[in-house]
């Protein structure tokens, strides 16, 4: 019987010929990441548990975005930093990428693809659920919690089951006004938010392989939306180039086999897909925006590892350029490469930079800001009463900050559209 993509990358890292699912494997990891929520209790448990001589099994393969809570003078949130400081001093960690500093990346799970971590036919383990992200290199990569996370950190090895995998395949073309988003969501209304618990979201298909890296890594990013263990896309060409332009580091193609075994497969026309928004308060309330569109907004919110990358700017500067946004809107750079570029990309000899705040646009540094709500001091953070929309990727009560708020999920064009009338807008109306 043929393997699928993650089986096979569970066989390869745990040294075997074959895996089926249920199997419980020892498996080696290529690459822990944490950052400063994760990383002190982290380290803590690391050490409690291995005592006084406590080594770290590979520093190379170690990596630490401080990214959530950074920007802020809560006393707690900086002295998680000063920690992860201290232990990167202590132990001479080559991949600490410290705020403050010129190696200061942004979020974890985008600086973990443009500093070259994410490589096809690896296994990556990260302290936060959506490490699923870097699937979109045809890797096997997971979230864990700190227990976890710091037995890998002793051992580099952790004891896993082999998931069961569901394939969602997307033919056809994407019409211009669909992205990633609108696809992830649509496998969210589907399957629910444990539709996929512990198992393999696998996406294949035309209109899946037409999307650049930017586009593949919001899909993986919210397979953990689902109850998924991970998100996963074969690598190809796309990712081939993205990876050689980052990283020297060998790498293996692994495909899934055509008789491998799926606990279900779903098939989507991508031709027929509309715009779509997750409506409050679970990222599974699908609806179409045709149907809620007209819903009063206080503020927009355009950032975070699913809605900050470049190309996402790109798109929402379209929308933007020569208009003005009625609502808050906020532009928050994935990274801080991306915040650079912002003041490279153009478009008809304009800076992205520049279109937004000529719009209006509140431009932050980079960070995971309010999509996790944070500290009080949080830009862009939800207020009691408001009604966003947002690129993010939850919108559970509480998630951007108040429980008193209201949460709409959409693609980048979506919100764009929405912020230049304040309310709820179809994109296709700009379009």
């Amino acid at each position: 019987m043929g393997m699928t993509i993650t089986e096979k990358i569970f066989a390869k890292g745990a040294g075997k010929k074959s895996v089926v699912p249920g199997d419980n494997v020892w498996l080696n990891v290529d690459v822990l990441m944490t950052h400063d929520v994760c990383g002190p209790p982290t380290i803590g448990i690391w050490k409690k548990e291995f005592g006084d001589k406590a080594k770290i099994w590979d520093k190379q393969k170690l990596v630490i975005f401080p990214d959530h809570y950074i920007f802020t003078k809560n006393p707690h949130a900086n002295r998680n930093v000063e920690i992860l400081r201290a232990f990167a001093k202590e132990y001479d960690i080559p991949n600490y990428y410290d705020v403050g500093t010129e190696r200061y990346k942004g979020v974890c799970h985008i600086a973990l693809a443009e500093e070259g971590y994410n490589i096809p036919g690896t296994v990556l383990f990260g302290t936060d659920s959506h490490t699923c992200t870097s699937g979109a290199f045809g890797m096997f990569s997971t979230g864990v919690g700190n227990t976890d996370a710091a037995f890998i950190l002793g051992t580099g090895k952790i004891w896993e089951k082999v998931p069961e995998s569901l394939l969602f395949t997307f033919d056809g073309g994407l019409p211009k006004y669909i992205t990633a988003k609108d696809l992830i969501l649509r496998v969210l209304g589907d399957i629910t938010t444990n539709g996929g618990t512990y198992r393999a979201l696998e996406f294949n298909g035309d209109a899946i392989f037409s999307l650049s890296m930017d586009e593949r890594m919001t899909l993986t990013n919210m397979a953990i939306e689902a109850g998924a263990m991970n998100g996963i896309i074969e690598a190809d060409e796309v990712v081939e180039n993205y990876v050689k332009e980052r990283s020297s580091k060998e790498y293996e193609l692994i495909k899934s086999d055509e008789e491998a075994n799926y606990k279900a497969k779903y098939r989507y026309n991508a031709n027929d897909f509309v715009p779509l928004v997750a409506k409050p308060h679970s990222p599974d309330n699908i609806d179409t925006v045709f149907n809620v569109k007209g819903r009063k907004l206080t503020k927009c919110y355009i950032g975070s590892c699913t809605g900050g990358k470049l190309s996402d700017f790109v798109s929402v500067a379209k929308f933007l350029f020569s208009n003005e946004v009625r609502v808050p809107t906020f532009i928050v750079p994935a990274s801080t490469y991306v915040a650079e570029q912002l003041e490279v990309e153009t478009i008809s000899g304009v800076t992205l930079k520049n279109i937004f705040e000529k719009a209006g646009c509140v431009i932050t540094q980079s960070s995971c800001a309010a999509c996790l709500g944070g500290p009080m001091d949080t830009i862009g953070r939800a207020q009691d009463g408001e009604v966003i929309i947002s690129t993010t990727n939850r919108n559970f009560p509480g998630r951007m900050g108040s429980k008193k708020a209201e949460v709409y999920l959409a693609s980048p064009l979506t919100v764009a559209a929405s912020a230049l009338t304040g309310e709820i807008t179809d994109p296709r109306d700009y379009m």
